[in-house]
């Protein structure tokens, strides 16, 4: 857990990004999401999984606090994803915009 937030370097392949999630799966592998960004032409680039053993640690400095999973509302349950915005049928809302 304590990689997220930091850059980190993909040994095999030189990819470079921003941890977003630690994974732990049913066999035993914790792989790492990284997202490397925005490319060149300003579009947002797809995020990987990759094998925590595979990465180097770029900076030890998270681009964010991470949440504390410990202790505190996330830890009881009680912060959680937003709410979904109000569903609103297509027709009334063109007329609103039009």
């Amino acid at each position: 857990m304590s990689l997220l937030g930091m850059k980190v370097k993909d040994k095999v392949t030189g990819l470079t990004g921003i941890v977003t999630c630690v994974c732990f799966d049913l066999y035993g592998c914790v792989q790492l999401i990284i997202n490397p960004g925005i490319d060149s032409n300003g579009k947002s680039s797809e995020s990987v999984y990759i094998d925590v053993g595979r990465v180097e640690v770029v900076s030890t400095n998270p681009v964010m606090t991470p949440p504390n999973y410990d202790y505190g509302p996330i830890a009881e349950g009680k912060k959680g994803p937003a709410e979904k915005p109000r569903k609103t049928d297509s027709y009334s809302f063109t007329k609103r915009i039009c």
